[in-house]
């Protein structure tokens, strides 16, 4: 399963990971709609990197991952701050709050993990009823122009005592790229090799923003990497804004 053996490395690999310049994006978004939630989840929540910076901001934060060894880490990270947030271990499509919140973001492409689209529209219909009348949904993704050059690629992360080798391949009729890694930590004069495999579907702009609006959210934005402006042609990371209508649908 994906991040199990990768839990313990992720954050030591992942060290260039802009968390900061995400959550300016996300202010930069709340600003331009004149919002200042209290409440927000982080969904997708990995070793809760955002959801710390969340809670820094004095946001009540709820972090959801569907990995125990993910949120294993964040537990551990959280238990040194001052306001940390909780973490619950919940599928994305699963998705069930005791009570909404003004604000759910999931970051670093955590939707494309959902490789089932009709998993994803009862994501995106749970996320809907988890925010209050008014509440914002902001998350991203990587594009199908990204996945798709992927495709025979080979990367190296590594640390002092950790290094990871991943293999991607696309499949042009699933639309799913697969990484298959290979994780090797030192443990005293040894290295312990793990192997996982990764899978992101490759979805759309425009089916998402259907998705989205079949969920009843409306003001829909499609932003450029980290810029309040529409995506240029190959652009490689999508962001999206949706809206909570203020007034209730029938049924709701």
């Amino acid at each position: 399963m994906a991040y199990e053996a990768l839990a313990d490395a992720y954050d030591r690999l992942t060290n260039d990971v802009p968390y900061e310049a995400i959550l300016a994006f996300y202010k930069t978004i709340l600003a331009d709609r004149g919002l200042t939630p209290r409440t927000a989840v982080d969904l997708a929540c990995g070793t809760g990197s955002m959801a710390l910076l969340l809670a820094r901001e004095g946001l009540s934060v709820l972090g959801v991952d569907q990995s125990e060894e993910m949120l294993t880490q964040a537990v551990e990270k959280a238990a040194k701050t001052d306001a940390p947030p909780y973490f619950v271990c919940q599928r994305m499509e699963r998705l069930r709050l005791p009570r909404p919140v003004d604000l759910v973001v999931c970051c670093l492409d955590g939707v494309n993990y959902v490789t089932d689209p009709a998993a994803l529209r009862e994501a995106f219909a749970r996320v809907y009823r988890a925010l209050h009348p008014g509440g914002l949904f902001i998350f991203d993704v990587n594009s199908e122009a990204k996945l798709r050059g992927l495709d025979g690629q080979i990367f190296l992360d590594e640390d002092d005592d950790v290094f990871c080798l991943w293999r991607a391949s696309f499949d042009e009729q699933t639309r799913i790229c697969t990484y298959g890694m290979d994780i090797f930590q030192k443990q005293g004069k040894l290295w312990r090799r793990d192997c996982e495999e990764h899978l992101e579907f490759a979805y759309r702009s425009d089916e998402l923003r259907l998705w989205l609006t079949e969920a009843g959210f409306t003001e829909i934005g499609v932003y450029g990497d980290r810029r309040l402006e529409p995506p240029t042609p190959g652009e490689q990371r999508l962001f999206f804004a949706a809206k909570k209508s203020t007034i209730a649908r029938e049924g709701e």
